[in-house]
């Protein structure tokens, strides 16, 4: 067994691999197709895609997150779709590898679902003060949202998270599909 990594959408090893896949990772390219269809390319004859991603239009919490919270979210989506990024993405899969001339394809929910009681429920549910962390600057400088309103979404999300939330369902699907 091997493993390659290289840019989804630069990928130069035609028909090498049994499997081509990727993870968490069209969600962030601007030019998907491109990407599908050089995986498809790398993939032999008779090989698979094997495609996991998120579908950020249907995250869910309950109860309701804190209204900063909410706010941070709907910014972190704007400035996703301003970057060309689609935020439904793990919807969209399957057509994406019908249209890059994928055969059987299957789609299969993988919501990651964390549920208050769970051993690593606060692991878990603690992506989205990272998430802040992590990219919450570049949406402040796009203008999407302020500092302080990142630092209230933050400290809100951890306080709610701690003593409130009940249910994080990030919406995923895993996409298969065969290279004919």
């Amino acid at each position: 067994m091997r493993f390659e990594y290289s840019d989804a959408k630069s990928l130069s090893y035609p028909a090498q691999f049994d499997i081509v896949t990727a993870a968490r990772t069209l969600q962030w390219i601007a030019e998907p197709a491109l990407a599908v269809s050089r995986m498809k390319q790398a993939a032999q004859p008779a090989g698979m895609l094997v495609v996991l991603d998120y579908n950020h239009a249907r995250n869910e919490w309950s109860p309701d997150p804190p209204p900063e919270f909410r706010h941070f979210y709907k910014a972190f989506l704007a400035w996703r779709q301003a970057n060309q990024w689609d935020n439904g993405m793990a919807d969209r899969l399957p057509a994406l590898l019908r249209a890059a001339g994928l055969e059987d394809i299957e789609s299969h929910v993988q919501d990651e679902v964390a549920e208050r009681g769970e051993p690593d429920f606060a692991e878990r549910t603690a992506l989205w003060p990272e998430v802040i962390e992590n990219v919450g600057g570049q949406l402040a400088k796009a203008g999407f949202c302020t500092e302080s309103q990142l630092q209230e979404a933050r400290e809100s999300y951890h306080a709610w998270a701690k003593t409130e939330l009940v249910k994080q369902t990030l919406s995923m699907r895993t996409v298969t599909g065969r290279v004919p």
